[in-house]
Order: C-alpha cells, then structure tokens, then sequence
C-alpha cells in the first residue's frame, strides 16, 4: 500500500487525481481482498468528483461483502443523482443490501428501474430480484418472476426453492423440485439438492429424500456438502442407522457431518454413543462442542456437563455464548446455585458479552435458584430487553411469590411496546395465582385473544383452573374444562388433575366422582389423577372407595411416577428418587 500511495502522489503531480481511467485502476487495487486496502479505498472514493460506473459497481460491492448495506444504498442513490444507469453488475449486490436491510419498498422501487433499464430478462438480474423478494418474505413476488422468465438456468430454480425453504413453504419446494426434475431442461445441481433436503427434513418427508438420495447416486457425485445434508435428514427423521452407514461412507468428512452424526444421536437419547463419536473427531469446533454438552443438559447429565466444559477450556476451545445458555439452563433445572454463580463469574473474567440472550439465561437460573433480588438486577442491567427477558424476569417474580411486582413489570413491559407471548401469559396468571387475585386472572386470560391475538393454550387453562379452584369457585371450574374441546382427550388430564385437587381441598366428593367418570371413560395411565381421587376419597372416609381406585390402576398398568429432588452441597448436585 506505501507504493501505493506515492503512486497516487504522482497522479497529483501530473493532474491525473481525477482522469476516469487512472481512479479506475487505483479503487480496483484498493479493493483487492489481497493486495488493497478498503478503508483508503473509501476515502479516495469520496473525494471524486464524478465517479464512473466502475467505481460505483465495485464499491456497492465491497459495502455488500463488509455487510455495510446501508452504504451501499447510498451509494446507489449518489449514482442515480449522478445520471449514471445502472447495469447488471450494479443491481445484484444493490438488492443483495435492499434484501438484507428488509427493505422491501427500496427494493419495489429499484425493480421499477431495472424495467425501465431493459434489464427484465436479464437472468443475473432476475435471479437477484428473486433472492431479495424471497429474503424480505415476498416469495409470491419471485414465483411470479420466475414464472414469467422466458429461459431458467439452474440458479433461477435454486433461488426459487431457497427461496421457498426460507419463507417455510417447504412443501412449494418440494413441488418445484419435482417440477424442475418433470421438465429435465435443466440438471439439479449441489445448491439444489441441499435446499431440497431442508424441505424434506422440516417436513419429515423421508420417501422423497431417500429418492433425491438414490437420484444423487446415479446422477451426481456425492458432495461433502450433500452429504452433511443428507446426514441431517436421516437424523432428524431417525433413521440413524442409514444415516450412520453414509457417515462411514463419506471419504472426507468435515466439521459439520462430525456435528450432524453426533447431534443424531443426541436427538434420539444415544448419549454414550455420541461421545464415542465425539471423541473420535479429528477437529472439534465450537459447534461440536456446543452440541455435545447441550445434549448433556438436555438428558439431565449436568455433571457430564460440566466436565466436558472444563475439558472444552483445557483445549483452549474458547466458548460462545450458546454453551454458557445451556450450562445456564442446566444450573437453573437442577438449582445448582454456586456452579451457576462460577459460570456467571466466568463471563465476566472471559468478556463474554451479557447480551439478552445470556441475560434471560441467567434471570431464569438465578429466578429458579430463589435469588430474585440478583435477577431482578440483571434485568435492570440489560442495555436492551426483548420479550424473552421480560417473560424470564415476570415468571421469576410469580414463582418466588412477588405476585403484585410481576404484575406491576407486565404492565410496564406494555408501556415499552415489547409485545408479550403465550409464555409471558403464563408467568402473568401464574403471579396471580400466587396472589389469588381471580378477576384480575380472568381479565389477563381473555385479554389474551382479544387484545394480542394469542390462542389460550392447556397451560393457560390450567393456571386459570388452578386460580379458580383454589379460591372454591369449582362450578366455574367444571363449566370452564367441559366448553375446551380437544380431539385428543389424553392431553386434556392435566386439568382433570387441577380440577380433582381442588375438590379433594373443599372436600366435594359428588364433584370429585363426576369427574373420576370421565377420566374412566379416558382410560387415563395418569397416576396423578387417580392418586387424587384415592385421597378424596380418603378424606372423606371412604375406605371401600379408595381400595376399588387403587385396584384400578393395578387393573390398568398406572404405576405411580416417583419423585426426585436435588440439593446442591459445596458446589456438587446430589439427587434422590422418593
């Protein structure tokens, strides 16, 4: 770059500082990835006075690679108020920015321009257009593109089915895949295969992806690539087996078929053999070491956990910030409160950056650990809360009992427009469960479909039946379960169960045994519900009653689940089954 620059000092001297020609060369070995120097590029570029179309087009693209997007809309606008016309290098990366900024009026108006230029049937062009409607949620708008193209070469059809696969019209995709397969004008290449995966693994559509399976044997050669994507179908959908024979088939694994083989396995509760693999990688990044210990948490090994964290740090893996989350869930199930603190301590002492994400993890841990005053702070120490922190910190105050201040932070979280979910909704009636406060319940449960278009789910029936049980209201009760239709009665036996307990509480045996008739006509296996009416039933000394009960569920196979507690001493989680 230093002979650079006594370069340009010359063109100064010989009055070359703005000769077309002379700038063209100097901004394109400015931008060389290699060679240049991109922020010298950008301030000579914003000292000429009339730029030409070749700078324009390679610093529009340079903004694009750096993700300076906005830059590059703006140097789009300086072109056109230059009277330059765009041309086919000049609109893919424009809309490449229009699309990664969401602007979708931008891009709207710009797809006006490329009409006027002549630049319609122009496939470089067009297949951007696609891309851009596709990544601002228009999909409809690049069909109609694509339908409309007189000629398609395989990267049309490519951004159509990623196109689809991002808005999830998997199924679209997989039409258009059968489709481009029907037409046979054009070959399916790696970037289609791969797309066309994605569709069958979010659907679980394993005929057709054992088809494109057998079609890539035959047709094309198996890609590392194709093959990582074939190895998460398989996975996803649990065929571990086929998915395990094409791992060892695959001569040059990379980090990623490691990843999808071990994650395989995790998915389907096959620890130990996860492990096995892990440990036999020949590379392990970040990823792979994330996915391994978050299975761990997942299947309640936190120790496990744990000790591969330690291992992760011997290695010098540095971690991100989605293995501390998991470490944090782990703490916050189990209430390990000190290994908990120690990792909080350790994102200090690494400068891993207390964003919302890490924030609502550490809310929810130091919540679930009682200490609701720590949460309370962390919360308050975001620069920015979204509507998991908010959600975290409201339910942390209804499970530690401060009923009225989680009530008094969801209305603030109201004030600042954060928009609440079905969790938050949870957390809410939870809170006023705990306060018993039935009217003010009622009135956040309705306001849920009315004001926020939220569908109540079991879990906001259950706390509402809940808050009205405990406070005796049981006609309610009964009137409330039996208005909830459910094609699966199964799944409505949770409520049956609040239900039951509140009858056992105010001792209404008639209510208590209209309900048990139902859950006979069920055949619920849930031990909860029978133990209930066994104790109802109980309480009101009806002995002969209580042993027909217990005959039932010996009659039926309902086996009582036993319990598990946890006590952490000196930084260690001990664990009991009563």
């Amino acid at each position: 770059m230093n002979h650079l620059k006594q370069i340009q000092a010359q063109t100064f001297l010989l009055g070359l500082h703005q000769d077309t020609h002379t700038l063209n060369k100097l901004i394109a070995v400015c931008t060389d990835p290699y060679l240049g120097d991109f922020r010298y590029a950008e301030k000579i570029f914003h000292l000429i006075e009339n730029p030409s179309l070749f700078i324009y087009n390679v610093m529009i693209k340079m903004f694009v690679k750096k993700n300076s997007h906005e830059n590059a809309i703006l140097a789009f606008g300086k072109l056109r108020q230059q009277g330059l016309w765009p041309d086919n290098f000049t609109y893919p990366f424009v809309f490449k920015a229009v699309g990664s900024l969401g602007e979708v009026y931008a891009g709207e108006k710009i797809h006006g321009l490329v009409a006027k230029s002549g630049l319609e049937f122009d496939s470089y062009v067009i297949n951007s257009l696609m891309d851009m409607y596709a990544q601002v949620g228009r999909v409809g708008y690049s069909k109609k593109l694509f339908d409309e193209m007189p000629e398609r070469d395989v990267v049309a059809w490519n951004v159509l089915i990623s196109g689809l696969v991002k808005c999830g019209k998997f199924e679209d995709a997989l039409n258009v895949f059968g489709l481009m397969r029907k037409e046979g004008m054009i070959k399916p290449n790696e970037a289609t295969i791969v797309s066309t995966l994605s569709a069958c693994t979010a659907l679980r559509r394993l005929e057709i992806g054992k088809e494109i399976d057998q079609f890539v044997r035959e047709e094309l050669e198996l890609t590392t690539i194709m093959g990582n994507a074939f190895l998460d179908m398989y996975c996803k959908c649990g065929c571990l087996d086929i998915a395990r024979k094409l791992f060892d088939e695959i001569p040059a694994k990379n980090v990623n078929c490691w990843t999808s083989m071990v994650s395989g396995y995790l998915n389907c509760g096959q620890l130990d053999e996860a492990r096995e693999l892990f440990e036999r990688s020949p590379a392990r990044d970040v990823v792979l070491w994330t996915a391994m210990i978050n299975g761990y948490v997942r299947f309640n090994r936190f120790d496990d956990a744990m000790k591969l964290f330690q291992k992760m740090q011997i290695q010098r893996v540095k971690p991100d910030k989605f293995v501390v989350v998991s470490l944090l869930t782990g703490c916050a199930q189990l209430g390990a409160l000190e290994q908990g603190k120690w990792i909080h301590e350790y994102l200090h002492e690494n400068r891993i950056v207390v964003d919302t994400v890490v924030g609502t993890s550490l809310i929810e841990m130091y919540a679930k650990c009682g200490c609701i005053d720590k949460a309370q702070e962390i919360f308050y120490g975001l620069s920015k809360n979204d509507t998991a922190s908010w959600t975290s910190i409201i339910c942390g105050l209804a499970v530690n009992g401060e009923a009225s201040k989680a009530l008094e932070l969801f209305s603030e979280m109201k004030r600042t427009k954060v928009k609440p979910d079905h969790i938050t909704f949870i957390g809410v009636l939870s809170a006023c469960n705990h306060g018993g406060l039935v009217e003010e319940g009622r009135r956040f449960f309705d306001s849920m479909s009315k004001e926020y278009q939220i569908e109540p789910k079991l879990g906001h029936y259950s706390c509402l039946i809940d808050l009205l049980g405990r406070a005796g209201r049981l006609a309610e009760v009964e009137k409330l379960i039996n208005d909830i239709s459910s094609e699966d009665d199964e799944i409505i036996v949770p409520l049956y169960g609040s239900f039951l307990s509140a009858c056992r509480t105010y001792g209404n045996v008639e209510m208590g045994e209209r309900i048990a008739q139902r859950l006979v006509e069920i055949k619920s296996s849930d031990s909860s519900v029978h133990s209930l009416l066994a104790n109802i039933y109980a309480s009101a000394d009806r002995w002969e009653d209580v042993t027909k009960v217990r005959e039932k569920m010996k009659n039926l196979g309902v086996k009582k689940v036993p319990g598990c507690s946890s006590i952490e001493v000196n930084a260690v989680t001990h664990g009991a089954i009563t």
